[in-house]
């Protein structure tokens, strides 16, 4: 008998595809890690909401963080369920919302195609596209050693990206640096609502943590952060001035161009211990 090929464990949302590479004058064909992009539509109570290009993966995590950070319902406990179906198209998460919600939903009209590097195309009005989260709680204090601490992991807790280099990351730490719980996507603002539907699904206490996103920080990804009550934000870009002023508004703790050997605090520093970073 042949010897039996071993079985190449991989993280979901990937698939492999045979490639031309060129490399310093030679091609060879190689078997590559491609990250998946596919439609992902909610479907509340019956009615088409949104269809999102996604990383097929942690959908769950997915429904329940979009339909808090985008204020669909209040509380986790008022999506009383999700059903994932594969369809030839893509995937459909089907949501079930109390009925009042339902409405809510209907009157903003907000029927829109999300695309991987927008979060507010097709808002309609305003004040979909600007809505007002309310200010965040105390939340933590940190050691500027922490954030490095917490930066240091973010590589090895990435496979997906590790594999295809195509996707973002979105991850949740102690105030002394230690890794939660880490969310991957191809789209920065799918891989925040990941996490947020996985801290919420785990019972994690928001106050008392901080995120790390390998993106800029965007308007939309200090909104999501802000309306899940999360108070101290570090990206590893830049900030937008409209992310900066809503940061401002709602008390959060925005920093960017978080590296391992410094960062900017653009908004509420009070929440990053400097101080000891010498002579400690």
């Amino acid at each position: 008998m042949p010897p039996s090929i071993p079985r190449i464990e991989q993280p979901p949302g990937l698939v492999r595809r045979v490639v031309r590479r060129w490399h310093a004058g030679a091609v060879e064909r190689v078997d590559d890690s491609i990250a998946e992009e596919v439609p992902v539509a909610f479907v509340c109570n019956g009615e088409p909401h949104v269809v999102m290009m996604a990383t097929p993966c942690d959908l769950e995590d997915l429904a329940l963080g979009f339909s808090l950070s985008e204020a669909v319902i209040g509380t986790a406990a008022e999506l009383a369920a999700i059903e994932v179906h594969d369809l030839i198209e893509g995937i459909e998460l089907r949501l079930h919302i109390p009925p009042a919600r339902a409405e809510a939903l209907r009157r903003r009209r907000r029927n829109l195609v999300g695309r991987t590097g927008c979060g507010l195309c097709g808002a309609q009005v305003l004040e979909d596209a600007l809505r007002q989260p309310p200010r965040v709680g105390a939340g933590p204090r940190i050691d500027v050693r922490a954030l490095a601490r917490a930066l240091a992991q973010l590589h090895d807790g990435q496979p997906l990206n590790v594999a295809t280099g195509a996707t973002h990351a979105a991850a949740w730490f102690t105030p002394d640096g230690a890794l939660v719980v880490l969310r991957e996507d191809v789209g920065r603002h799918n891989a925040l609502d990941k996490l947020v539907g996985a801290l919420v699904r785990a019972g994690a206490d928001i106050d008392r943590g901080f995120l790390v996103v390998t993106s800029r920080a965007s308007y939309e990804m200090v909104q999501k952060a802000a309306t899940a009550g999360i108070a101290l934000l570090a990206a590893i870009s830049a900030p937008t001035a409209l992310a900066i002023q809503l940061a401002e508004q709602a008390d959060l703790t925005l920093v960017g161009f978080a590296r391992g050997d410094g960062h900017v605090v653009y908004a509420h520093p009070r929440r990053i211990v400097e101080s000891t970073e010498r002579g400690a």
